[in-house]
């Protein structure tokens, strides 16, 4: 599919410009040219690859290695990028890293300890940087690696990769740094330097000595006295220790690279909207067939034009109704470079197709059922804010497609168990128990789905609820390691909660059959250190864009109640 050409390194960025071409999670005018990014791109892309500069000799613990100039110097934790950054790029960098980028000199990036504890591989994640490790962060890994936490895992893969990397130095080749591509990260041509004597720098009066980020500022300081030349930041997800070294004139900085996309606007949103003159500008040459799949007849149109190279695999496509015109609401099936196929979509708004008494509501509802029901969409993701019926509608599509049609044995349901307030303590019971009260939500639209059969009586009805129940598992997230799923309808809600470490755990659980969906609103993160644009959920759905058994669909539009979309607007 002939889309902007994509950076070379893995954790390289595109442009603000660019994301409009290159994902189509927005509508594009057709009156913009694809021809301009891929022309910026192939200006650039000489320039980050041209790092072949020899490296220095080797200098003492104090005065890392000396500045190398390239042509594009990267940022914390991100691929090289162009020295000015992009028009209404807000990336909160300091005037030292900016200062830097201009001149092309290699920097060194100073790691707080959260850092390696949020992103074990953060060591190798600086391109042509070097790193330094003061002892104080040497020791709270110490600290933290006992445990089965993530936190613990975390540090403690970090120590391995520490000692695989000095175990065969000498102690006089330590003082000039150990090169990171040493286990075979050729992205990372950096040194790796550790703290081997004390650093002498006065800290403002008051702060107490014996504190950990305060001896990390001291370290900083002391660096930054000692290499004038050398331009040293401090690289930490602590956002007061960040405050803390600005207040005191030191350069800080947050971890970029576990950030999928540094605008959340910018996400794949499953949806684009044609404009009017679609089908006057693509009609040309024109095929359009009609097929029976899984027992619904289909219409398809294959067809291309200047808006074809901006679509994915799995999008939905529409045209709202004008003048009395229907409305047309499709999907896209394949793309053949300039040649895509359009598929018409089944009509769950009316109630002759309802999914287990359940009718779409809107445009979008419409859209996530298509994905829910259909057999060839392995991962499905779900995005809105509450009250959009994310929940209702997988469980429905879950209860149809188990009880009714038998395509999958039985519905798994986990969740993330991060408490909103604070914590109540231990549960007692089983492992079904201990989450009952994190499956509120779940309980609450089994009702909504039970009511919906209202000739069958209390009766029947608690007959039907009792049955539901034996084909919903409710499993915890921390027994998922290592288990296959066989043909299961696996729901994740609240999976905004999860890292993308985390989220690659569980879509990896899959096993033949299983059919994965996650939900979740980026815009409600309880867990600590993420955000928005580094959420599980958001990685994934930028991931997953374009593969041919997956989609995503943003709701939009509350349903719960006017109450609820009321306070949403208002509060």
């Amino acid at each position: 599919m002939p889309l902007p050409k994509l950076p070379t390194k893995p954790a390289a960025l595109l442009s603000v410009q660019d994301y409009p071409k290159a994902e189509a999670g927005k509508a594009v005018k057709p009156r913009i040219a694809i021809v301009e990014p891929i022309t910026r791109n192939k200006e650039i892309a000489p320039q980050a690859r041209d790092k072949s500069v020899a490296k220095p000799a080797a200098k003492p613990a104090v005065t890392p290695v000396e500045s190398r100039k390239t042509k594009a110097p990267a940022e914390n934790g991100r691929a090289a990028a162009p020295a000015k950054p992009a028009e209404g790029h807000s990336r909160p960098k300091s005037s030292t890293s900016r200062a830097a980028d201009k001149s092309g000199v290699t920097k060194l990036f100073v790691l707080d300890t959260n850092v390696l504890m949020h992103d074990p591989s953060s060591l190798f994640r600086f391109e042509e940087h070097d790193i330094y490790l003061p002892m104080v962060t040497l020791e709270e890994l110490d600290n933290h690696k006992k445990g089965m936490s993530e936190v613990a895992r975390n540090a403690r893969q970090v120590s391995r990769s520490l000692d695989a990397l000095v175990g065969d130095i000498g102690d006089d080749q330590i003082d000039s740094g150990i090169p990171l591509s040493k286990l075979g990260n050729k992205d990372a041509k950096g040194r790796l330097f550790f703290q081997t004597k004390l650093q002498n720098a006065d800290l403002p009066e008051g702060l107490p000595v014996g504190k950990a980020d305060n001896q990390i500022l001291g370290v900083v300081r002391g660096l930054e006295a000692e290499t004038p030349g050398r331009p040293v930041v401090l690289v930490s997800k602590d956002i007061n220790m960040r405050i803390k070294a600005r207040a005191m004139g030191l350069p800080a900085e947050d971890y970029f690279n576990d950030h999928v996309l540094e605008d959340t606007d910018l996400l794949y949103s499953g949806i684009q909207q044609l404009p009017d003159d679609f089908w006057i500008k693509h009609g040309k040459g024109i095929e359009s067939w009609q097929e029976n799949k899984h027992g619904t007849g289909y219409t398809y149109y294959r067809l291309s034009g200047p808006l074809v190279p901006t679509l994915l695999v799995n999008q939905f496509v529409f045209i709202e109704p004008k003048n009395g015109e229907p409305a047309f609401y499709g999907q896209v099936t394949q793309i053949n470079g300039k040649t895509a196929v359009l598929q018409t979509l089944r009509d769950y708004g009316h109630a002759k197709n309802s999914v287990w008494g359940i009718t779409a509501r809107n445009r979008e509802q419409n859209f996530a059922l298509n994905l829910l029901m259909n057999p060839d969409c392995d991962f499905v993701t779900l995005l809105g804010q509450a009250g959009t019926g994310k929940t209702l509608l997988a469980l429905a599509a879950g209860l149809a497609q188990v009880l009714e049609t038998k395509t999958y044995n039985e519905i798994i349901v986990t969740r993330v168990t991060v408490p909103v307030g604070e914590d109540i303590g231990f549960l007692p019971g089983t492992e079904e128990e201990k989450m009952g009260p994190w499956m509120g939500a779940f309980d609450d639209n089994l009702e909504v789905l039970n009511k919906s059969d209202s000739d069958a009586g209390e009766w029947g009805r608690a007959a039907t609820q009792d049955l539901i129940r034996s084909r919903i598992k409710i499993k915890s997230l921390n027994f998922m390691r290592g288990r296959t799923f066989v043909n299961k309808f696996l729901i994740i809600d609240e999976a905004q909660n999860l890292t993308p470490k985390q989220m690659k755990t569980l879509v990896t659980r899959a096993g033949p059959g299983t059919k994965i969906i996650c939900l979740g609103n980026i815009a409600q993160i309880d867990t600590p250190y993420l955000t928005e644009g580094s959420s599980g959920l958001t990685y994934v759905v930028d991931r997953f864009k374009g593969w041919s058994h997956s989609g995503h669909v943003t709701l939009a539009r509350g349903e719960r109640s006017r109450l609820a979309d009321h306070a949403s607007d208002v509060l």
